[in-house]
């Protein structure tokens, strides 16, 4: 059976989606931007600092379907300018270090709020 997942600990969604979707075996998150979890914008901050948040975010609303990096099984990332990939695999090797899930990463022709990466993950629930 299907539930939505909400956490306090990451922005709230800005439209009719969920934080989270799952199943109880796998969590699908909804793409994360760098907002605080007081909606405060990182926009014009350095794409490092970006992706940091994002990370922080995802991080936050896996907890709260009762799981967490270590189970991420894919991702997708979005990027405003694909120039930045670099910096951005930078941060996200940090968070996935050892065995990193599987991932796309492709270049969007934009973000919303002038964003300049969002980051989707689907999970797996520790057993």
């Amino acid at each position: 059976m299907r539930e939505t997942i909400h956490t306090d600990d990451a922005p709230d969604a800005a439209g009719a989606y969920s934080q989270a979707t799952t199943d109880g075996d796998l969590v699908f998150t909804a793409g994360q931007v760098a907002l605080t979890p007081d909606g405060d914008s990182l926009a014009d901050e350095p794409i490092q600092r970006q992706t940091e948040q994002v990370l922080e975010n995802l991080q936050a609303v896996l907890e709260a379907a009762g799981t967490d990096l270590d189970h991420v099984l894919k991702t997708t990332v979005f990027l405003a300018d694909i120039d930045d990939f670099q910096t951005v695999n930078d941060a996200y090797a940090e968070a996935f270090d050892d065995e990193p899930p599987a991932r796309s990463a492709v270049q969007a022709g934009a973000l919303p709020l002038g964003f300049g990466v969002e980051i989707e993950a689907v999970a797996t629930t520790p057993e």
